[in-house]
């Protein structure tokens, strides 16, 4: 066995490992939701089940929103609204074209995370007037795609754009 032949091997188990750990996340996302009830699950039982959000946003009514990324490694970014009341109010999945679509040229970059929450992935160009992109995994139908949001040098959003995913693995968690 050539070593090139070995690394493709490699490559193809730590492939498949990812897939199989993505599904496992996936399931384990699914099982969690099911265990949420509007409603009734307390903000407590949440945090219970799902550990510490990414972030918390106050909303002007006093409840909040707890933000559960599932990037990189997954197609999906989860948003769990809580009431005043400190119950659950309702459970949203943001990756999806009808948020990309709201996104509008001038936005700043804490209306784009507030809207889709984490990015799987920050890469900055310096060589292009330190413009900065954020892409997000998500699943259109059966098709693994990325969306991006491209950001001048103030932070405001110039460009989006959505391309097939290189990475799709079936993994849709």
């Amino acid at each position: 066995m050539t070593f090139r032949h070995f690394a493709l091997g490699q490559k193809r188990h730590w492939i498949a490992a990812l897939a199989i750990t993505a599904a496992v996340l996936a399931g384990c996302d699914v099982q969690k939701i099911a265990e949420l009830e509007v409603g009734v699950t307390t903000e407590a039982d949440v945090r219970a089940k799902w550990g510490e959000p990414a972030a918390v946003y106050a909303e002007p009514d006093g409840s909040k929103t707890l933000e559960y990324p599932r990037q990189p490694a997954g197609q999906v970014n989860y948003m769990l609204a809580i009431g005043s009341d400190s119950k659950l109010v309702a459970m949203r999945q943001v990756l999806k074209p009808a948020n990309f679509a709201k996104i509008e040229t001038g936005w700043d970059k804490t209306q784009v995370r507030r809207l889709l929450g984490t990015p799987a992935k920050v890469q900055r160009y310096a060589m292009k007037k330190d413009e900065e992109v954020w892409d997000w995994r998500f699943a259109d139908g059966s098709q693994g795609k990325v969306f991006s949001v491209t950001f001048d040098v103030n932070g405001r959003v110039m460009s989006t754009s959505t391309t097939a995913d290189e990475k799709e693995s079936g993994n849709r968690g």
